[in-house]
């Protein structure tokens, strides 16, 4: 088997499902073909995710092949889309998201964030407000709850460009924030609040791409 063929041909799969917009998953795309098989595989469910894993591997090499930064496919690999068009359409998001003049803060942010909660996990339950005490954290809890439902409908759309668009804005606050907050507060309560407010500005970022990757 020529893998030059094979790469070719798989990069040419990808491309048709998104520029026919067909909202399917690479899984289901594989089980369509195997079904023509019938009986004759000996291990279907081997086969199965040999060819899903091969497909999915082409997406770097398709976006590359379009001048696609890498950071931009691997900060969407890091959520493993299903759908190649979904996969597109967060290419697209990110890639116009990195031209910004707030994606290296807050992908810097993102880093930050994702660092001190592998160390620290948030805790379960939501920010307190009664228990915010700088002005930097007000303002940012102010700007979280300003900014969510305005970029809710967006996710659920997958308008992911406009989601990312707007989370654009958080750069100043979030900025504010570490500039003058500390995160690991002695007291527990404090403590707990900031990482749940981290949590949730983290969780936000992510229901587009990990931009905690791209590179600056």
């Amino acid at each position: 088997k020529d893998p030059f063929a094979l790469r070719r041909s798989a990069i040419g799969i990808l491309r048709l499902v998104t520029e026919n917009e067909l909202d399917v998953s690479i899984e289901d795309l594989i089980k369509l073909a195997l079904a023509a098989y019938g009986d004759v595989l000996k291990d279907h469910d081997k086969t199965l995710a040999d060819a899903v894993a091969f497909l999915e591997g082409r997406y770097r090499a398709k976006y590359e092949d379009q001048g696609v930064a890498v950071d931009v496919i691997q900060a969407v690999q890091a959520l493993s889309p299903k759908s190649p068009l979904d996969f597109d359409k967060r290419v697209n998001a990110v890639n116009h998201f990195r031209a910004l003049p707030e994606a290296a803060a807050l992908a810097s942010a993102n880093k930050r964030v994702a660092n001190i909660l592998a160390k620290e996990a948030a805790p379960e339950g939501q920010v307190v407000e009664a228990n915010l005490v700088e002005d930097a954290e007000k303002a940012l809890f102010a700007e979280l709850a300003k900014i969510t439902p305005v970029v809710e409908p967006l996710f659920a759309a997958k308008d992911y460009t406009a989601a990312l668009s707007a989370l654009a804005a958080l750069r100043a606050p979030v900025d504010a924030f570490f500039d003058g907050v500390m995160v690991m507060a002695d007291d527990a309560a404090l403590k707990s609040n900031r990482l749940l407010m981290l949590a949730q500005l983290r969780d936000l970022f992510t229901k587009v791409a990990d931009i905690s990757v791209l590179q600056h």
